[in-house]
């Protein structure tokens, strides 16, 4: 999907924090962080993009729009070149909030 498609994508996604205050903006902030902690494991990494969607940059410096959490995953596993399983995958030891 190219940006622009990405920024009129329409309703917003259920993982999407509300939009409009700071503390949606916090909420989303706080969402991209804790899931850095754990795509760094695969030396992957998620920006907010124009708080709509994200951006997902792999090792190579390739990148994809992600525009939800539930397309996560797949385009991880498109950047990486193989499959990745979230439940066996070896989870940081603190999941503290960051």
């Amino acid at each position: 999907m190219c940006g622009m498609c990405g920024l009129l994508q329409g309703a917003a996604h259920w993982s999407h924090a509300a939009a409009g205050s700071v503390q949606g903006r916090r909420q989303r902030l706080l969402q991209i962080a804790r899931a850095n902690r754990l795509l760094k494991l695969f030396r992957l990494e998620l920006h907010d993009f124009h708080g709509q969607s994200y951006l997902l940059i792999g090792p190579t410096g390739a990148s994809v729009l992600v525009p939800d959490f539930s397309a996560l995953w797949g385009a991880a596993e498109q950047l990486l070149g193989r499959s990745i399983d979230p439940l066996a995958m070896p989870w940081p030891n603190d999941m503290k909030a960051p």
